[in-house]
């Protein structure tokens, strides 16, 4: 008896699914979230075939990947900490290993908030040091770093806002006026090397200029996937950054760019 033909594995077209893909994105910017079992009943495929839609999706920057969904991709709008944190994990990590090298002894450091920033708690948290003044607005990085033997940790006052755990307003700048800095860590939402370092917020544009202000070194610490972008408020020129730490992903041209204007940009 003849043996049978091998089963072949079905194959999808690629037409086919860049068609999905591209109503999948349409459906997440009209709708503003969705949810793998959602989109699995509405285009009647598995929810493994819309997992990786969606990771392809967001990949290119399309949409934000969640747990269960996605959420769109708007720039002015604030996209939450615990969804931030969850976002380029792996970029953001090696980012804050190198961001942790630039840290002294004795030194008074500026953290500013957002989930780049917060992996760099966590590396100090690791950090041999005897002494560690630690100024930073964001509730999550406080609450990292208050029980660490060898940090001395100074909050600003102002107003919070609870998607990002954030402290800024008059208050908070008002606080900072009479403080110095060795060095700010600074995470930045967009930058765009022709306007500047944005961020949605006019507080927080506010607050991190004069964070900016009272730091004898900034340091922007930003995954490629916020380089050429755009957002509401400018804090600052590109040329007020003495270093960029961003993974090795960035832009080749935006690179070169920003180092022809003076700035040390590190690849992580």
């Amino acid at each position: 008896m003849p043996a049978s033909a091998p089963t072949l594995a079905k194959t999808e077209s690629p037409l086919l699914i860049d068609e999905r893909r591209r109503l999948i994105r349409e459906l997440v910017q009209n709708q503003g979230r969705v949810t793998v079992d959602e989109l699995a009943d509405r285009f009647g495929t598995s929810v493994v075939t819309i997992r990786s839609d969606l990771n392809a999706l967001a990949s290119t920057g399309a949409v934000l990947r969640t747990h269960g969904g996605a959420l769109a991709q708007r720039d002015t709008e604030e996209v939450p900490i615990g969804v931030k944190q969850k976002l380029r994990h792996e970029q953001k990590a090696r980012i804050a290993a190198e961001a942790a090298k630039l840290i002294r002894d004795g030194e008074t450091i500026l953290l500013d908030s957002g989930s780049t920033t917060e992996e760099i708690a966590k590396q100090i948290r690791g950090l041999r040091l005897t002494s560690l003044n630690v100024i930073t607005n964001a509730l999550n990085i406080a609450a990292l770093l208050a029980t660490v033997p060898h940090i001395n940790l100074i909050m600003p006052g102002g107003q919070l806002r609870p998607n990002s755990y954030s402290l800024s307003g008059p208050q908070a700048v008002a606080a900072l006026q009479g403080l110095y800095a060795d060095r700010l860590f600074l995470g930045v939402d967009s930058l765009d090397p022709d306007i500047g370092l944005m961020t949605p917020h006019l507080l927080e544009a506010q607050l991190n200029a004069q964070m900016m202000k009272i730091s004898r070194q900034v340091v922007a610490v930003a995954d490629a996937s916020k380089l050429m972008k755009r957002n509401l408020s400018v804090i600052a020129p590109v040329e007020q950054l003495d270093v960029l730490i961003t993974d090795s992903g960035a832009d080749q041209g935006i690179v070169d760019q920003l180092r022809g204007r003076g700035i040390e940009v590190v690849l992580a």
